[in-house]
């Protein structure tokens, strides 16, 4: 397999440390809100990823943090902190925003098919490691006190900037364009781990620690979770492409310095959701969730499939036109797949079998290819393979994919043609759909009674609106 490594730039053959074993982190969520569709964009491309590389045969132990401690606004050191922010604007304590949009990530991951890792950790519950490796980089002279807080020295390094060249005085001071300098640091790109002093004085969550009171910095979570997990040597770390520099510029440094040797091998990125604006960013009001995709009658899965027909490494464009189109050609999809669900006899052909399972791992082998995988599936259907063939091999398929191809093709099968369904009940369900998205339930009830009165059943399901004749 073939693997864009953002270390190198260049793709190189993926070869695990430990033969048939993949040591993979992801870095999560803050818990502060809930996830935008940009954000879950590059989740659904590490779990492909993820389930690729176990489809493979490998042996995958895949680690996430959960930021639920301290992390600002800006990248630097600047800012106010998120946890407070959203405690804030719900009047709740940290720890119940931080258990709230946990439980609704992972809720809008399952409905994405998104697998959850194997270890996910709540920043809240290693502060004690973090202290530990801390004071180990302050015993080997990588990190200093100034001002109450404990930096990380940069200066200390033969390279600092490792994933692009960067040239240290055409970087905006602190991180980016409107940090102000802090004055404690002794090089500019010197970042904070632990936090006794900070630009906000009503910080919820605090530790004792041996400089003081105070809060880990964002960056020093993610090393010490995944040391901890994973050891110390890492294959694959994941994240979206804004989090290279600094996240994981700074991850690479404290790890290397704390441990004496290289750390990960292979860094994957993926490129930004973008609207014709720009950026998707919470700050700027573009805040697209699942559920307001479901709202506006898209499928979670349908999104995902939106995800899949582009490459990781390309910015994708969103437009409600564009995923309109996605559902278009995945019903359109679904509809070809659904009458194979009915012909359950048939032996697989080997021959053909492998043939078509050849341009399917082809394709994810080259640096995963998720739009050529799903040129692969129209593949299997225009091929000459018996119904039983085709079946195994989209089975086999969307266990990466993860496009609930065969469910939603049986679903589709046993559902009633529209034009079995009078025209009375139609109309009905549509006054019904547009009741829920006004959120006028109680209108909707009143339509749905109406619809059972004629003899139809109607109801929501994670595939979309249901009319079934009741019997």
């Amino acid at each position: 397999m073939l693997l864009y490594n953002s270390l190198t730039r260049k793709k190189e053959e993926f070869v695990p440390r430990e033969p048939g074993k993949v040591s993979m982190y992801t870095c999560g969520p803050t818990v502060y809100h809930f996830a935008h569709i940009g954000n879950l964009r590059s989740y659904i491309m590490e779990d492909v990823l993820e389930k690729y590389l176990r489809f493979t045969g490998l042996d995958v132990k895949r680690v996430m943090n959960i930021t639920d401690v301290g992390h600002l606004t800006s990248d630097g050191d600047t800012g106010d902190d998120k946890m407070l922010k959203g405690a804030k604007r719900e009047h709740k304590t940290v720890m119940e925003i931080a258990k709230f949009y946990t439980d609704a990530f992972f809720a809008d991951c399952g409905k994405l098919n998104i697998k959850t890792p194997d270890v996910v950790v709540p920043a809240t519950t290693y502060i004690d490691e973090f202290i530990r490796v801390i004071s180990a980089l302050m015993e080997k002279g990588y990190a200093y006190e100034a001002g109450g807080n404990i930096y990380f020295d940069t200066g200390k390094l033969d390279k600092y900037y490792v994933f692009n060249d960067f040239k240290e005085e055409d970087l905006a001071v602190g991180v980016r364009e409107g940090v102000e300098e802090d004055e404690n640091k002794r090089n500019k790109a010197d970042f904070v781990l632990w936090f006794t002093k900070s630009k906000f004085d009503d910080q919820e969550l605090k530790w004792d620690s041996p400089w003081g009171v105070g809060y880990p910095g964002w960056h020093i979570e993610c090393s010490c979770i995944s040391m901890k997990n994973l050891g110390e040597y890492l294959d694959i770390h994941c994240g979206g492409i804004d989090n290279a520099f600094p996240h994981h510029t700074n991850e690479i440094a404290q790890s290397e310095a704390y441990l004496g040797h290289e750390w990960c091998n292979y860094w994957f990125h993926v490129l930004h959701l973008n609207t014709n604006s720009g950026k998707m960013s919470k700050s700027k009001g573009e805040f697209l969730t699942v559920s307001l995709l479901e709202e506006k009658g898209f499928l979670p899965v349908m999104y995902r499939f939106f995800c899949l027909q582009s490459h990781y490494r390309k910015s994708l464009v969103f437009t409600w036109e564009n995923l309109e189109n996605a559902k278009i050609t995945y019903n359109k999809l679904i509809a070809r797949i659904a009458p194979l669900t009915a012909e359950t006899t048939g032996e697989i052909d080997s021959a053909e079998f492998d043939r078509l399972m050849n341009s399917f791992t082809s394709a994810l082998d080259n640096d995963l290819n998720t739009a050529l995988g799903i040129t692969a599936v129209y593949d299997v259907l225009k091929s000459t393979a018996n119904a039983a063939t085709k079946l195994a091999l989209l089975a086999e398929f969307d266990k990466v994919l993860g496009l609930d191809l065969i469910p939603n093709g049986k679903k589709a099968a046993e559902a009633p043609a529209e034009d079995d369904i009078p025209a009375e009940v139609l109309d009905l369900a549509e006054q019904r759909k547009a009741a829920r998205k006004e959120r006028n339930f109680a209108l909707a009830d009143e339509l749905r009674d109406k619809i059972a009165a004629l003899g139809y059943e109607i109801k929501e399901t994670r595939q979309g609106t249901e009319i079934k004749k009741l019997s």
